[in-house]
């Protein structure tokens, strides 16, 4: 059996510019879809799927998330007054020491946030989560692939499907032998020019990743848009060590995009049995 991957990095430094002005004072990471923040729908992938240490790479401004994990003493004091249930704050009270804040102090791309991170993930394997890739599935899409690892081990990442007009968007895995739900990674390209990519499967924001990368990272150079990519890093470590890609199954909304995040909520909410018929006949009325 590989080491178990009990760490997980969720870096919510970025600025979240596609969605202003909500996000001028609201972190992206913070936007509900119904009613439960993005940011706590990666958390409770991760705590499925075995995860016990959560690793937070914020930055100026997000204070909202170290909150939100936070005891809300006067909530609670209030409802608990009032005879109310805290069921709704099911998931958001961390335990001491489960929940890690680290700072980014420069927008320096993904590879670096990752990278601040170094001290606490320390020489184990560990997981990342980018919260703005919604996956949906039962199981969760970490806990598929964290089930993967343990028969396998080495470097895993979410692979997904899309349309090969969308691949400049991401990064994209160059890909080798398939077996079911993996995919061998002989290669990866970020944000390839259109034309250019070696395949229409993108990297779609879940990793399982060994601690070699940071060492990687310490020395990495700007990449694709000037930042410090991840995926560079990582294509570093192909060939020397195992990698593969996890198809997941389940269904994925691109919530880093105005478009993915109303699909998002509205996909999710027509699913609650208190709203969803409700909602769907609301639906309908508009599309007529």
């Amino acid at each position: 059996m590989p080491p178990r991957v009990r760490k997980a990095v969720f870096p919510v430094a970025g600025l979240g510019t596609r969605f202003l002005p909500a996000t001028k004072s609201v972190p992206k990471e913070m936007l509900p879809v119904v009613d439960r923040p993005l940011v706590q729908y990666a958390v409770d992938e991760a705590l499925e799927a075995g995860i016990e240490q959560l690793i937070f790479v914020t930055g100026r401004g997000k204070m909202a998330i170290e909150d939100h994990f936070d005891v809300a003493f006067e909530l609670e004091a209030t409802q608990t007054s009032r005879g109310k249930k805290l069921n709704a704050l099911d998931g958001t009270r961390m335990k001491p020491g489960s929940c890690v804040f680290v700072r980014q102090q420069e927008p320096l791309g993904l590879g670096h946030a990752i990278w601040c991170a170094r001290e606490i993930v320390g020489n184990e394997p560990f997981a990342i989560f980018l919260p703005d890739e919604f996956m949906v599935g039962a199981p969760g899409c970490m806990k598929q692939m964290v089930d993967a690892y343990d028969k396998i081990g080495g470097n895993l990442i979410c692979a997904l499907e899309v349309d090969p007009s969308e691949t400049h968007s991401y990064g994209v895995i160059d890909p080798g032998a398939r077996n079911g739900a993996l995919t061998e990674v002989k290669g990866l390209v970020e944000k390839p020019a259109p034309g250019t990519a070696p395949s229409n499967l993108i990297v779609a924001g879940r990793y399982i990743l060994q601690p070699d990368v940071m060492r990687i990272l310490e020395n990495q150079e700007a990449g694709a848009g000037g930042e410090i990519q991840l995926t560079d890093a990582m294509a570093q470590m192909i060939g020397s060590q195992a990698f593969h890609g996890v198809t997941f199954d389940g269904d994925r909304y691109d919530c880093g995009s105005k478009l993915g995040f109303a699909q998002a909520n509205l996909a999710l909410a027509m699913s609650m049995p208190d709203i969803g018929p409700a909602l769907k006949d609301f639906a309908r009325k508009l599309v007529c």
